[in-house]
């Protein structure tokens, strides 16, 4: 990054919103960014005063200054950022970042905002900070994967400035949609971004382990901007706990585990940065990192590193010989793709082919609703497989994550039509070993054609890691000396060019009789000569239990535990019942809403809607939550789940023909005033209703006397306050002052991404729900006493 190249280290600026609370120039429910245009000589002042300590990069005020927050302002997203930038230029930095934080909603499938929405937003936001002369694009304070590959894709697609990506980590090191550092590392360098890293959420000290992470998988320079700790309150001000020679000195442990650009994020001030910058001048060389090098799918909340791993690439989501497959695509059943999918996972699958290829489809189309229907529900990384360059780069486009593109070869068309499209969105490749002249009869010429593969992807500026070779499995029936060629081609490609090798396992049986056995004897033989990705079926069992001999061969399977766990006793039997029909409780565990309002509809013939509530809709969310809880599975399962449930609970619904419904109890939910996030309160709600409560939704931006005046109509006996801004906590406690005040017997819970137990406490509030699973569980005990 040039930046840096000239730079050495880089000092950005600290909070703006911090210093705006301040001096007392934010009105409740106003977005900060309308401050450039009424009160541009304090915006300007402010960043005066982090020029005047040092900070080479200055950050303009538009972290909110989108389309869909600015609707209801009546001015336009051009004008504010032009004037946010004019702002910061008066202020004479170095170089001017045009700030762009997250659009405030949930992309598809777990909300309304679509991949493309998103961009678009995104997208006019960068070409009005290019045309108003910013020196470089800061896509910060991302939780979404998804939303910041969009942010990203936006800046590189429609200016040419330099591009940081950071986002937002909490103490268990996952974003809160579950993203883990590497992941980030990974996927935003594979998209071009010139520096990563983090912001908000914690202080430096916490964000340690999440640093290291970063900095030990980005090939560019990360940047950090940490919050001052934790906010309280004293005399009536909020404050952070640590003051700017400790956070000084915090992020001098960042910058020796090899941290090049620093700032700060909430409770920092131009003091703060003041003492960065002198700890910049006495460190004076920044720490050389040399990334790790791996061959690595991910998807937003799980990474498959290949290295010494046996990849299993699932190969049911493909039409070739597959009828009900093909009927369901032309029927557009998204229900029997998405089963497919889930079925494959829980069967040991690690990655997922997806094919849509039909003729009579639209194949980019079609891709790229599969590939988002599938993403919702399976935590795997996906392969991309088409012969269309089209629909490869709209699923990848689509996906949160690296995908595996399938495929490219030894022609040059083919190279030059697919290469660029990995190189853009940092797939990794798969080369098959066939040229103009077709499949070579010697694994002696499939190696110079992977070697070819390997040059033209190198050409492209794609990693050594990031190729993949297929030696191509031939029919044993008809082609039987080509067996030993395709396992010969395995070996000398690991041994001669190092890279990865894929085969599609089953075409080795193609008409020959038992092939499950046929073909668990070639996937042994392929193991091993070095095969480390079989495409296969997962469910099929003969080829499993080959995998997992190996991987306890292989010192893949640690003490044989999972061996061991599969095979010690008998397998339980499985949930399905004896129609052969998936389970209600299955069906919601796995995300299936289709699925689980049929079952819902054949379980009424039979039984009481609210013993199907009690018996399955309540220990299946439960036994999700636990899963939540314990870092097994993340919040777009969670949502998945009770997607499932609210399909299964309106069956229900209309089966009572409009009769009233029992409820467990009536909850008020309002973001507070000031606040117009509401993405976590949305998804309190939707975890409440699946629970059976009545939730009255107040909405965002909600002053203190609706909630009162809500709470005292609806006698509820607990309300729930959400806030995502530091700013707006505020509103919170003046909340709960009125409630108390106006002697509404409820009890309060608070929640939000800057909320900690101590602000609860501080904002007098009974309880603290640190997200929605906290959330019913709190609303389950306080009504089992009432």
């Amino acid at each position: 990054m040039k930046i840096t190249d000239e730079l050495g280290f880089v000092l950005f600026d600290g909070a703006m919103g911090t210093i705006l609370q301040e001096q007392n120039l934010l009105v409740p429910g106003e977005l900060p960014e309308l401050l450039n245009l009424s009160n541009p000589d304090e915006i300007c002042e402010i960043h005066k005063r982090y020029v005047a300590v040092g900070c080479d990069v200055i950050t303009t005020n538009t972290f909110g200054a989108n389309a869909h927050k600015m609707k209801h302002c009546g001015i336009g997203v051009e004008e504010v950022i032009s004037a946010a930038v004019r702002n910061a230029k008066a202020a004479n930095p170095k170089y001017v970042a045009l700030d762009i934080g997250p659009t405030g909603q949930l992309l598809a499938p777990m909300g309304t905002m679509t991949f493309c929405e998103a961009y678009d937003l995104f997208a006019q936001q960068v070409r009005a900070g290019a045309a108003a002369g910013a020196d470089l694009i800061l896509c910060e304070t991302f939780s979404d994967l998804q939303e910041i590959r969009a942010c990203v894709l936006a800046a590189k697609e429609n200016c040419d400035l330099p591009v940081i990506a950071t986002m937002t980590f909490t103490e268990d090191g996952r974003t809160f949609m579950g993203t883990d550092a590497m992941i980030a590392a990974l996927t935003l360098s594979g998209l071009g971004v010139d520096a990563l890293g983090v912001n908000c959420s914690l202080g430096p000290d916490a964000l340690l382990p999440v640093v290291q992470d970063l900095v030990k998988y980005s090939p560019v320079p990360v940047l950090v901007q940490a919050n001052a700790g934790l906010p309280c309150e004293h005399e009536g001000h909020t404050h952070y706990d640590i003051d700017a020679k400790a956070y000084a000195q915090s992020v001098k442990t960042l910058i020796e585990a090899g941290v090049r650009m620093v700032g700060g994020c909430c409770g920092t001030t131009p003091e703060y940065i003041r003492e960065v910058g002198n700890i910049l001048k006495e460190q004076k060389t920044p720490v050389v990192c040399t990334p790790v090098r791996q061959t690595v799918l991910c998807s937003a909340t799980r990474a498959q590193v290949l290295d010494g791993k046996v990849t299993v690439i699932g190969e049911r989501i493909n039409p070739t010989g597959k009828k009900r497959l093909k009927e369901a695509l032309r029927n557009h059943q998204m229900d029997y793709l998405i089963g497919e999918a889930i079925d494959q996972t829980k069967a040991g699958a690690d990655v997922l082919d997806i094919n849509v290829g039909l003729p009579e489809l639209d194949e980019p189309a079609m891709m790229q609703e599969v590939v988002r229907e599938v993403g919702a529900v399976t935590p795997l990384p996906l392969q991309i497989d088409s012969t269309d360059p089209i629909a490869i780069e709209a699923g990848v486009r689509e996906f949160a994550g690296i995908a595996l593109i399938n495929s490219v070869n030894g022609k040059q068309e083919t190279l030059d039509a697919i290469l660029p499209i990995a190189k853009k969105y940092g797939s990794v490749v798969l080369g098959l070993t066939l040229d103009e002249t077709g499949i070579p009869e010697t694994a002696q010429e499939r190696l110079q054609i992977a070697e070819r593969i390997l040059k033209a992807a190198q050409a492209y500026g794609i990693p050594k890691e990031k190729v993949m070779i297929d030696a191509l499995v031939l029919t044993a029936s008809a082609q039987q000396e080509q067996v030993m060629t395709t396992l010969e081609t395995v070996r000398l490609v690991k041994e001669k060019l190092g890279l990865k090798t894929v085969l599609g396992v089953s075409n080795v049986s193609f008409g020959l009789p038992n092939r499950p056995l046929f073909n668990s004897m070639f996937l042994s033989a392929a193991l091993g000569a070095g095969l480390d990705a079989p495409i296969m079926n997962p469910m099929a069992e003969e080829s499993m239990k080959a995998i997992r001999c190996f991987r306890v061969c292989n010192c893949e399977d640690s003490a044989a535990a999972d061996y061991i766990a599969r095979y010690a006793e008998e397998t339980p039997a499985s949930v399905q019942n004896a129609t052969g029909e998936k389970s209600l409780r299955s069906c919601i565990l796995e995300g299936r809403a289709e699925e689980a309002a049929r079952a819902v509809r054949e379980l009424l013939k039979t039984q009481e809607p609210f013993k199907i509530i009690d018996e399955n809709f309540i220990p299946a969310l439960d036994e999700v939550g636990q899963g939540f809880e314990k870092g097994t599975l993340f919040l777009p399962q969670l949502m998945q789940s009770a997607s499932a449930v609210k399909a299964a609970f309106d069956v229900i619904k209309e089966s009572a023909d409009g009769a009233e419904t029992k409820s467990r109890g009536t909850v008020i939910l309002a973001t507070v005033k000031g606040d117009i996030h509401d993405i976590g309160k949305n998804i309190v709600k939707m975890m409440l209703e699946n629970y059976g409560y009545t939730v009255i939704d107040l909405g965002r931006d909600v002053p203190p006397e609706t909630v009162v005046t809500a709470t005292k109509e609806y006698q509820a006996p607990l309300v729930g306050l959400s806030a995502l801004m530091t700013t707006t906590v505020g509103g919170m406690k003046e909340t709960i002052a009125a409630l108390k005040e106006a002697g509404v017997p409820c009890k309060v819970m608070v929640g939000g991404a800057v909320l900690t137990p101590e602000y609860a406490r501080m904002v007098g509030a009974d309880f603290y729900a640190k997200d929605a699973r906290e959330a019913v569980k709190i609303a389950n005990e306080l009504f089992e006493r009432i």
